[in-house]
Parts: structure tokens; C-alpha cells; sequence
């Protein structure tokens, strides 16, 4: 039998960031891990669609490039398999950290470990005992089981990134954050894509003028059929797809569904916890922790939320709670969500769906932005949302040229509580796309009732004197 202080499962985002926060504390740490090790943004998720969306938007550009008077450009082509060996290499440099810090070794062994009680565990005939458990096993992609017998036909995100070349035609089933941005991708490239999405809002956008903005851009790279139930039938070297009266054929289909969580086969029914109808076991949203267990739930396991960089955190909170038992709740940083296709679309603070009844909206649309216009990218929309008695910004939605930085400095701002006042004394340069921005807070001010009684610029009692700094 092996005694360790923390026994962390999982050796993706969650789980090593656990790892090297448990290490500040002790060394008594072990790590155990079933199946590929290192992250899932690094191997098959945020990391090699950037390097996808990064060739394809800058092909994509040749035709602006043309349009302003740069000849040539013509003449360039796509070879898709160079492409997809491009974006493996890259793909093998980011995971090489994260795998080799994880390796098995004294601390760290393969298999697939079993709760024998909160404070024991089974994993390849041994027996660990352990004063915490952190699960943070991750997620598999969903494919349903019909669609299994289609073979490699139907890829996923997690086998999308090995295929050699993924053809002329291309179904994306949901265009979420990955169905947008790889068929966005593939479309640019050259493929002709079909975008088939069971609701109307596309991105994970709840706002439906930000998703209708964010269609229309993916519209000008593939055919979009919103609101419609998909079949899958065999067609030879093909599948047909059918969606109410559309019935295409295709030589692959990227099913982007969604994932489910990893939690099958580790004897969570032994702890007493309940379980939801998705298997995930209850759990204080503040500590991870599962009711009053020596066991916590981090990463995109427990669904709440589903990106690398809260996965990291959610680690960091997982280690820190289970090592120091009654410590000071550590709080969460402002919700932030990006989609890297073009416009950017993204979903800061508090989302549509998640808005108080008593809110303003500020507008502003990108179609006559200054600097948007300079590079062709004059397209889509923003939408910051405000209380509407303090003016304090809650959230806001966009899907805009530059909204990965733009939806930063959101975060940044709804992270320190300002109100649109103190927003708007900030500095805007020009010409920049940041003063789309400033168009949406001025909009939501007007909302707000008498203007302010001084122009939009800080009081000498309320700022740093730059000149005497």
C-alpha cells in the first residue's frame, strides 16, 4: 500500500496546473493518468485550430490584398495535406512540455484508478491511500452511435487534426466554438463546407444580434442550415446528410457536439455523492470540494466552465482547498469566452442569457469603423450590457474584427467594477477599433439619463498627475 498526501487524477489543464500548485506545498504528490498525456487545448483543441485558423485567414486576406492593389496574389494556392502537417509540427511543439512534465515515473503512474472510499483507491492492482483526491479526468468528444459505423468518414475534434486531408466537401454538425472556427477554416482553404446547427444562435452566443453578426461572416465561407436535426446515411465512399429539406453528400463529417465528462469506471457511486443526470457528481461551486469529502472536481470535467485557462484555475483552487482545509475562499476571475474565427466572436462577464431583468444595452456596429474598413474586416456588432441604475458594466457580447483583445479589456474592466463614467474617461487612441468600443459605452450611457456635467475626462483629484508622475 502507497501513503500520499494528494492524489491527483487526470494529467490534463486541470490536473498538472493542480500538480504544480500542490508542489509549492509538498512534494507528497501523485499524479495518475489514463490514456494521452498533456492538455486537451494543446493536442486537439485551441491550440492546433489557431494554427489552422492562422494559415486560413492569412490566405483568405489575398483577396483584400488584391483589391488594394497587390498583384500575384492570383497565383496562390492550397495544398491541404502541407497544411495539416504544418499544423500537426506546431501542434507536437506545444504538447511537449506539458507531456514530458508529466510522464510516468516515482510520482506519476498510467491507469485508470477506482474510489475503494473517499480516502482509498485501486489503480493497476495497487493500493493508494490518500488524504485528498482532485478528479480532473477532462472530456471525450460525442459521437453518436449511429453515426460510429460511418468509420472515419465521421471525425471529431480529438481525430480532425491526424487526417492527411480532409477532403473536398465537408459537413460540420454544430457550429459552437469548434464548428465555427474549423469550418470557417476548411472554408477559407478552399473546401466547400456545409454548416448544420440544431439551434439558430451559432459560436455559443446567447445575444441574437451578435450570433445573426457572427452568421453572416461565417455565412461568406460556407452554406449555414440553422435550426435543423441532421441524419447521417452511407453513400459509399460519401455520407448524405439530411436536415429537413436539405440532403447533401459529403466526403467528411466533423461531428462537433459537444463533450461529455470522463467519470465512467471510477466507483464515484462507492463516496455516497449524488450524481446528476450526466454522471457529475455535486459540488461547491466555490471549493470544488464534493459535499463534505476529501475529494474536489476540477477542469472541464464538472462542466462549468469548459476552457483552459478556468481549468487552470479551477486546478489551482482544487490544490489549494485540498491542501489548506478551511482557507479563505479564492474567487473567480471575470467569465471570459473567445472564438477565433473572423469576426472574433466572444462572451465576457455576464452573457445574454444570464442578464438581470433591469440592464442597458449598448450598441455599435462595425460595418463603418474606421480602421475596420482600412483592412476589410468592417463587419459585425457589440453589445455591452450595464445596470441600468449604477451604470456598472455586468457583460457583454460581440462578434467583431479584434474582439480577442477587445473582449480583454472588457474582462479586465467588469473584474474591477467600473462603470461606463470611468470607461470612458479611459484613453482612446485613433484610429483604432477600440473606438467601437467606445461607441457601445457611449450608447449605453445616453441610456442612463442626464449627461455627465464635465466632458469625458478624469477629475485632477481622481487621476495620477502624468506630468508630475
Amino acid at each position: 500500500m502507497r501513503k500520499v498526501k494528494l492524489v491527483v487524477i487526470g494529467a490534463g489543464t486541470a490536473g498538472l496546473t493542480a500538480l504544480t500548485e500542490a508542489k509549492r506545498v509538498t512534494e507528497d504528490v501523485l499524479l495518475i493518468n489514463d490514456g494521452p498525456y498533456g492538455t486537451t487545448c494543446a493536442r486537439v483543441g485551441c491550440m492546433p485550430s489557431k494554427a489552422l485558423l492562422a494559415v486560413a485567414h492569412g490566405y483568405h486576406a489575398r483577396r483584400f490584398l488584391g483589391r488594394a492593389g497587390v498583384t500575384g496574389t492570383d497565383q496562390m494556392a492550397v495544398d491541404l495535406p502541407a497544411v495539416m502537417r504544418h499544423v500537426r509540427e506546431l501542434r507536437d511543439q506545444f504538447t511537449a512540455g506539458p507531456i514530458r512534465a508529466s510522464q510516468p515515473g516515482e510520482h506519476s503512474i498510467a491507469g485508470r484508478p477506482r474510489f475503494v472510499d473517499a480516502n482509498t483507491l485501486e489503480v493497476g492492482g495497487e493500493t493508494i491511500r490518500t488524504e485528498a483526491t482532485i478528479i480532473a479526468t477532462g472530456t471525450r468528444p460525442v459521437i453518436p452511435q449511429p453515426w460510429q459505423a460511418l468509420g472515419d468518414r465521421v471525425v471529431s475534434s480529438d481525430t480532425f487534426f491526424e487526417l492527411q486531408d480532409p477532403g473536398q466537401r465537408v459537413a460540420v454538425i454544430g457550429l459552437g466554438a469548434i464548428g465555427a472556427e474549423l469550418g470557417q477554416a476548411l472554408g477559407q482553404l478552399g473546401v466547400e463546407v456545409h454548416g448544420f446547427n440544431r439551434g439558430e444562435q451559432v459560436g455559443g452566443l446567447g445575444d441574437p444580434e451578435i450570433s445573426a453578426a457572427l452568421a453572416e461572416g461565417l455565412a461568406e465561407h460556407m452554406q449555414l442550415h440553422l435550426g435543423a436535426e441532421v441524419e447521417l446515411e452511407d453513400a459509399g465512399q460519401r455520407v448524405r446528410v439530411k436536415a429537413g429539406n436539405t440532403t447533401v453528400e459529403v466526403d467528411r463529417v466533423l461531428a462537433a457536439l459537444g463533450r461529455r465528462p470522463n467519470l465512467e469506471g471510477l466507483g464515484l457511486e462507492t463516496l455516497g455523492a449524488a450524481l446528476d443526470d450526466r454522471g457529475i457528481p455535486e459540488f461547491d461551486a466555490a471549493t470544488l470540494r464534493l459535499g463534505e469529502l476529501p475529494v474536489f472536481i476540477a477542469g472541464d470535467v464538472n462542466n462549468v466552465r469548459p476552457l483552459m485557462h478556468e481549468a487552470a484555475d479551477e486546478g489551482r483552487i482544487a490544490a489549494y482547498n485540498a491542501l489548506h482545509p478551511g482557507a479563505e475562499c479564492l474567487a473567480r476571475r471575470a467569465p471570459l469566452a473567445i472564438v477565433f474565427t473572423a469576426p472574433n466572436a466572444a462572451r465576457v462577464g455576464l452573457g445574454w442569457r444570464e442578464l438581470p431583468a433591469d440592464v442597458i444595452i449598448g450598441s455599435a456596429d462595425f460595418r463603418k469603423q474606421s480602421r475596420a474598413v482600412m483592412t476589410e474586416e468592417n463587419r459585425g456588432r457589440l453589445h455591452v450590457y450595464a445596470e441600468a441604475d449604477s451604470g456598472r458594466l455586468l457583460g457583454a457580447e460581440m462578434a467583431v474584427p479584434e474582439g480577442e483583445h477587445l473582449a480583454h479589456l472588457l474582462a479586465w474592466a467588469i473584474q474591477q467594477k467600473l462603470d461606463l463614467d470611468q470607461l470612458l474617461q479611459m484613453p482612446f487612441y485613433h484610429p483604432v477599433v477600440e473606438e467601437g468600443l467606445r461607441t457601445a459605452l457611449q450608447s449605453a450611457r445616453k441610456q442612463l439619463g442626464p449627461r455627465r456635467e464635465s466632458p469625458d475626462l478624469p477629475l485632477c483629484r481622481e487621476a495620477i498627475d502624468w506630468a508630475l508622475g
